[in-house]
Formats: structure tokens, sequence, C-alpha cells
């Protein structure tokens, strides 16, 4: 059974996800501030990869962000000796909020970038 780490990036806030390849199902972890990300993931681990969101423009551009995301996991990432994959996150934030609203029941705004994260891990795991 392999672990995966699913990561919604962003400055202030990272949305955390966890999963396994037996059952492929994705559910959200944490959010966290950026610093505490290796931390985390020394805690949680190990893992088989780390899917990393990478947002894009609608036409498949590369936007300021994919160029931040990209620059947070070479820094970062990198040198954790862990398969890195970039999935697409077009619209996860978006489906998130719509998910945890629908649920009916109170959630923060830290919950978003978790749903989020799980949403970019799901879709690895549906494409394994």
């Amino acid at each position: 059974m392999a672990r995966y780490l699913g990561i919604d990036y962003g400055a202030k806030r990272v949305g955390l996800a966890v999963g396994e390849d037996v059952g492929k199902l994705a559910t959200p972890l944490t959010t966290i501030a950026p610093h505490e990300l290796l931390t985390t993931i020394e805690k949680e681990g190990p893992f088989a990869a780390i899917v990393v969101g990478l947002p894009r423009n609608l036409d498949g551009a590369d936007t300021p962000q994919t160029l931040a995301v990209r620059r947070f996991t070479d820094d970062k990432l990198s040198s954790l000796g862990v398969e890195i994959v970039f999935q697409d996150e077009a619209a996860t934030s978006s489906v998130a909020e719509e998910r945890l609203r629908e649920s009916g029941k109170k959630y923060a705004k830290e919950q978003i970038d978790a749903e989020a994260a799980s949403i970019i891990l799901q879709d690895y795991l549906d494409s394994l």
C-alpha cells in the first residue's frame, strides 16, 4: 500500500490531503502555514509521491502563481527524495467551497484549502 500527499499551495496557507493507492480515496488532512510543511510531511509520511496542485490559465498557460508553486516546490520539496507530481488544479477551490457549503455544516476558510488538496489528490489517484 502506497500513501500519497496532496498539496494546495498558497503563500499564506497550504492545504493538505492524504490518500492511498489501494482504496484510491483522498481525504482532507489539515491546513498549515507554509513554514510548517516539512515538519508535517516528516510527521505524516512516508509518502510514495507528493501531488502538488498546479494553477494555470484556462488556456493552459502559466501564471505568476504557477511560477510561485514551481519555485516553492523546488525550494522546499525537491530535497525530500520523494517523487513530486504536478496536477492541474483548475477550479478546485471553487469546487471545494461548494462541497463544504453543500454539507450544511459550518466550515472555516482554512478547510477550503484542505478540501481543495483532496480534490487535487483525488484527480491524481483516479488517473493511476
